[in-house]
This record gives C-alpha cells, structure tokens and sequence, in this order.
C-alpha cells in the first residue's frame, strides 16, 4: 500500500517537475546524465513533500471511517500500524532528501571533477562525496556547539557523543523549527494574498462598467503602439523593447476584457462573491479556531501539541462535531498550504524563485523542491500548534524539543493570530486609504505601497505617460 501510495505521488510529481523543467539543459551526454539523475532525486523529493502534505488529512479521514465502519472487511486494511508507518517513513524520507538527496544533487549539479583526475561521472561523484562529507562535518560542527552553549550540563555533554539519538532528531527538530517560522511568515500573507489570486483567475461583476467602450479604447491603443513599433527604426534597441514590452502588457488588458465580455452572468455575478465569501469565511474561522486554541493553552496543560498521548487510531473522533468537524479541519488544512505555497512565493526575497513554465533551470528545481520540502514538513506540526486538529502527530513529527515549551507555542499562536489579522485589515482597507490620501493631497508622497497607483514610464517621445 505505501508502495502504490508513493508511485502515484512519484508520477504525479514527475510530470510536475518536467513541465516546469527547461528543455534545452540536456545537451551533452555527461550533462544529460547528471540532469537527468538530478531530476529523478528532485521528483522523489516533491513526492515525499507531497506524502507529508496529504498524511495528516489521511490519518484524520482514516480515523473518522474506522469509527463509522469498525468491522467492514473491506477497510481491514486501514489500521493504526498502516498509519504508524506512513508517519515514520515520511520522517524517514524527509531527513534523507533534506540532508542527503538534495545536498547531493545540488554539488553533483555543480561538480567537475578533481583537477588532475580523468573527467567523467565517477569524478564528479567523488567530488560531490568529497563535498557532502565536509559540509556534514561543518553541520554537525555547528549543532555540536550550539548544543553545548544552551545545555552546558554533564547530561547533555554525554549525548553529544551520541550521533543517532541526539544529533539527527535534534538537528530536525532546529530544521522543522525554521520551517514553522517560515510558515509563519509565510501563511499570514498568503491568506491575504488568495483574494486577489482568485480575483485574477474569476471573472469580476461588471458593476458601472461599459465593457464596450473598454475594448474600443484598449484597441485603440494596441493599433497606436503597433503603428510606432512599424515606425521606429530597427537599430533603436531600447524604443523598440519598451514598445514591445507595453504592447505585450496591453494584449494581456484585451485578453482580460475579452474574458470578462464573453463569461456569463451567472459567472460573473455569482461565482466570484461566492468564493470571495468562502476565502474570507475559511480565514476568519482559522483565525478564531487559534484564539480558541489560545485559551486553551492558558487554562489546560494537554492543549500542548507535545501533550498526552491519543486514545490511538479509530477508538475516538478527533473533532467535536464528528465527521462534519473531520472534513473542515481537512479543508482548513489544505486551504493552509496552499496560501503559504502563495506568500511563500509573493515575498520579495523569494520572487525570482517562482518556477516558470519549461523555462526553469535545474538549480533553481531543486532549491524549489527544498523549499517545499520544509514547508510541508513542518505543515503538520504548525497545524497541531495552531489547534487546526488535535490529532497527536506521530512518529518522529511529534517529538521535536521545542513543542513541549509552553511560552514558544503561546507565542507561535499569537504571532499567527495578530499578523493574520492585521495582513487582512491591510488588505480590506488598502482601497480606504489610498482614498484617503488622495482626499488630503498626499498621494504624491507616495506612501502607498501599491505599485499601480502612481506608475509612471517614459513614452516613445520622451514624455512621461501616467497610466
């Protein structure tokens, strides 16, 4: 079953993978050999990122079935050992494609080969081991000391001896902790972010709008443009990048208005409200289910994520409400990864890290995959410190050090709530206060953040064009 399980997540992410992937990297053999090793690596990464994503909502839809059809022959095959194994083989696969897969396919990427030595696969591999053995020894190095500063005691300068029971679940431990602060990041923006996403990909109400009379202007302006791109002069490189790139930005306006022209009303009136209604319905409950989360914490000691252990695997339901409680907490937790997936990629140091379609290089794939990588990693782990679901997170997910600390996990939960918060105030109100400061004249100091207000580009005559 775990098998059938990961080839499907493999397929899925391969096809993934090499849409995005630029075709024109495999040109020589010994390159198309290291791309193509490195390519197989990454796929199996994105699937262990895809396993550790969907686990937590496997685990909860199983526990809820096995309550509903406790002796069904057909589901004998859904049990807790099942569960038990997913869990620790996610943890398994996700240490050894963070420390070993992908460290290795990135210096295998970059290698050459030892000077001296006859070029070829075997040298770059020796000096991709060469590379992983030092970059091992400079980690366990840094953790060695780290752990030695914090804990300066005879208990723990004896397990610093021990490589298996304490540097590896230590070092993930540090790991998953960076990841949840990167979701913290991450999350608050991508929640505020999914509007105006689903606002680009739905079609708006035309509210006091004469489509009509945009589409005249905008092809007025498309022919304008291309009668100056025929005129200007082929060795005038930079009028003729500029026009080309405004004529390009203007198709994308028509295209747009084409859209919104040709989509029904039923589409246009109902489906966007509805979903603007459900995105801010879905955030608002995930901002009170961690206020709830909260109290919890301050009147009862087992809201802790490291707390008891659960009554196991199809004795009780997770959710007060049963199976209705199951499906939201699965949809709110799905609805989650994909708005850190979302600020993760809106975040200004992590812009020109968005992959583009059969025009990503390898580099850049793998650094793509790690990334995902720790996010989903860690998706769990910020689910049951947020409260999202109560299921006690199994295998090696569940005994990180710092979940048992009781002021981290207090201000992990207040620092989602506020910054959920004020990115959606932000957001709702950003229309008021440009408004605002245009009332008080104080548009020119440009102290909005938003690019569009105020965005200005020199013509093809030399005078500035305010659009």
């Amino acid at each position: 079953i775990c098998f059938l399980l990961f080839a499907v997540l493999y397929i899925v992410s391969y096809f993934i993978i090499t849409r995005y992937k630029r075709k024109a990297d495999e040109q020589e053999d010994e390159d198309a050999i290291v791309n193509r090793i490195s390519l197989f690596l990454s796929t199996f990464t994105l699937a262990v990122s895809a396993g550790a994503v969907l686990l937590l909502p496997f685990s909860i839809i199983s526990n809820e079935i096995l309550l509903s059809f406790p002796q069904n022959y057909y589901i004998q095959w859904l049990n807790g050992s099942l569960i038990h194994g997913l869990w620790n083989l996610a943890s398994l696969f996700s240490n050894l494609c963070l420390f070993v897969l992908m460290p290795f396919a990135f210096f295998f990427l970059e290698s050459e080969g030892f000077a001296g030595l006859k070029k070829g696969i075997r040298a770059r591999i020796l000096e991709t081991l060469v590379m992983l053995i030092l970059l091992a020894l400079l980690i366990l190095g840094i953790v060695w000391v780290a752990s030695a500063l914090i804990d300066n005691d005879a208990a723990s300068m004896e397990s610093l001896y021990d490589l298996w029971e304490f540097y590896l679940p230590y070092l993930y431990s540090c790991i998953s902790l960076m990841g949840c602060l990167l979701l913290l990041l991450c999350t608050p923006v991508g929640l505020s972010r999914m509007f105006t996403v689903m606002g680009q990909l739905l079609v708006k109400p035309t509210i006091l709008e004469d489509l009509d009379e945009q589409m005249y202007i905008i092809t007025l302006e498309e022919e304008a443009i291309q009668r100056k791109l025929n005129g200007v002069s082929s060795t005038v490189e930079y009028q003729t990048v500029e026009l080309e790139r405004e004529l390009e930005k203007v198709r994308s306006k028509k295209t747009n208005l084409e859209r919104r022209k040709k989509a029904s009303a039923w589409e246009r009136n109902l489906v966007y409200p509805a979903v603007m209604i459900l995105l801010l319905t879905e955030t608002s409950f995930s901002v009170l289910l961690v206020a709830l989360n909260i109290l919890y914490l301050l009147v009862d000691e087992t809201a802790m994520p490291k707390g008891s252990g659960g009554p196991g695997i199809g004795n009780a339901s997770l959710s007060t409400f049963g199976f209705v409680g199951a499906a939201l907490e699965i949809i709110l937790i799905f609805y989650l990864m994909v708005s850190s997936v979302v600020g993760f990629y809106s975040l200004r140091f992590f812009e020109n890290f968005t992959p583009r379609k059969d025009d990503t290089t390898m580099t850049k794939i793998i650094g793509n995959c790690v990334s995902i990588l720790v996010l989903s990693s860690a998706l769990p782990v910020m689910s049951r410190t947020l409260g999202i679901t109560r299921f006690d997170l199994l295998g090696d997910f569940g005994r990180f050090n710092w979940l048992g600390n009781f002021y981290i996990v207090l201000s992990y939960n207040l620092l989602f709530a506020i910054m959920t918060t004020l990115c959606l105030v932000r957001k709702f109100t950003s229309a008021v206060r440009e408004e605002l400061l245009k009332a008080l004249g104080l548009d020119k100091l440009h102290l909005s953040n938003n690019p569009r207000d105020s965005e200005t580009k020199p013509s093809a005559n030399g005078h500035q064009k305010t659009l």
